[in-house]
């Protein structure tokens, strides 16, 4: 009784090992960061993101102040309008 060999699954297997194993001689090649000093690069981090929200702060600080601004003028002159209305409908009843 012969033996039959499964041909292509054999050559897949074989192609799926050898892709494993150069993926892992890849991994391997990439070189290792060495003399870091790891407190110097938390502080770096902790002067980057305190500058940047405060950054934000005043820029929203900023943004709400112009906003305050816009709409006490906004609110004048329509109190404005409103005076100028009631008294012009006051001078019409007078007459």
């Amino acid at each position: 009784m012969a033996i039959t060999r499964l041909k292509r699954k054999d050559r897949k297997n074989k192609a799926r090992a050898n892709n494993k194993q150069t993926v892992i001689k890849q991994l391997l090649r990439v070189p290792v960061i060495k003399n870091v000093d790891p407190e110097e690069l938390k502080a770096q981090f902790g002067k980057n993101s305190g500058g940047v929200v405060n950054r934000a702060k005043e820029a929203i600080s900023e943004a709400a102040s112009t906003v305050a601004h816009k709409v006490e003028d906004v609110v004048e002159a329509v109190k404005s309008k409103v005076d100028d209305v009631l008294h012009s409908g006051e001078e019409k009843s007078a007459e």
